[in-house]
């Protein structure tokens, strides 16, 4: 395959595939009355030359990370810090996906496929951290601390996916005001 790496091989066969087709004409029915909403937020600009979302995604998976490493090495001392950070990183997750969902909403073929697949990724970790979060609120901190591990696992494939999107294709460029 032209001498592609793996993970590039993965990504080439994400956007090209019949299922990825499908994941992201489901994407597009859930999402669908948010999506043009999303696309005129303020989440959604070209203020920086480039997308917000790559932005956002840090302070969505930097308090996430942080609670899976105060789960592992704090103790039990460390966990009215690890639910907070949860906490945060599920707030921070709104205006992260509103934005992707506003750069989706533009793509086509194979970045579209890409970025479904990709979303479907960040959905599933968001789910994974809000069970987290009421595990941790229920007082059952083993299976928050697992949960909240199965979150980071799929944040970071879906996190790859994006990476790809926004430097490999492009995607996340934007041309500025006046330039």
């Amino acid at each position: 395959m032209d001498g592609l790496s793996l993970p590039q091989r993965l990504a080439r066969a994400v956007g090209e595939s019949r299922v990825s087709e499908r994941v992201a004409a489901a994407q597009e029915f859930v999402y669908r009355p948010i999506l043009d909403w999303a696309r005129r937020s303020p989440f959604h600009t070209s203020v920086l030359g480039h997308s917000i979302h790559p932005l956002l995604t840090d302070l969505t998976l930097g308090p996430w990370i942080s609670a899976s490493i105060l789960d592992l090495t704090g103790g039990s001392q460390a966990r009215r810090g690890a639910t907070l950070l949860v906490g945060v990183g599920l707030a921070a997750a709104i205006p992260t996906a509103i934005a992707g969902a506003g750069d989706w909403a533009e793509l086509k073929g194979v970045e579209r496929r890409t970025g479904a697949v990709h979303a479907l990724g960040a959905d599933a970790a968001i789910f994974l951290f809000l069970g987290s979060l009421i595990s941790r609120k229920l007082g059952r901190y083993t299976q928050g601390t697992m949960l909240g591990l199965a979150g980071n696992a799929i944040a970071a494939g879906a996190g790859f996916l994006g990476g790809h999107l926004a430097l490999n294709r492009g995607t996340a460029r934007r041309t500025p005001p006046g330039a």
